[in-house]
């Protein structure tokens, strides 16, 4: 289930709630009983497979800012 961030405009506390998407946008209730109070937006960082991504190979006979043989001296 989804956790969303809010934060009372009344005392400044943030807290975050676990719901339905559904009720994605439904009014939250501070941990100290306000009602004023307003969704954050969140990042999230999504990655397919939970393991850890491999970086780009380098390109055949060479490297650097062309590919080899331009930048050299």
């Amino acid at each position: 289930m989804p956790r969303y961030e809010f934060r009372c405009r009344s005392c400044g506390v943030q807290f975050e709630e676990s719901r339905p998407m559904a009720a994605s946008g439904e009014p939250a209730v501070c941990p100290r009983g306000h009602d004023d109070t307003v969704k954050l937006l969140s990042t999230v960082a999504v990655g397919r497979g939970g393991g850890t991504a491999a970086a780009p190979a380098a390109p055949a006979g060479g490297g650097g800012c062309c590919g080899g043989g331009c930048c050299g001296g």
